[in-house]
């Protein structure tokens, strides 16, 4: 609590603004993955090479989606937040 004072807490508005930098980060993230998926395979005759892209490419999608759970998450948690002050 006394580290907490130190500091200036942050707006609903800075974090209204920090949740829709995030998506449309993550928006952008999810469209670059997936057009990388679309060129990953033009020109490449090598089935391994196929698929060593496909599998780097499933894992960063994989990253990515545990990356907006965890988002969905605490902002789930901020949004339940203000509604039990608002309640109060």
């Amino acid at each position: 609590s006394h580290i907490m004072s130190e500091y200036v807490r942050m707006t609903d508005a800075e974090r209204d603004q920090i949740d829709q930098d995030a998506q449309i980060f993550m928006r952008t993230c999810a469209d670059a993955i997936h057009q990388l998926r679309t060129e990953a395979h033009k020109g490449i005759q090598s089935a391994q090479v196929k698929e060593h892209r496909t599998a780097v490419l499933d894992f960063v999608e994989d990253y990515l989606k545990r990356v907006c759970k965890l988002y969905s998450e605490q902002r789930a948690i901020r949004v339940k937040r203000v509604i039990d002050k608002k309640r109060l």
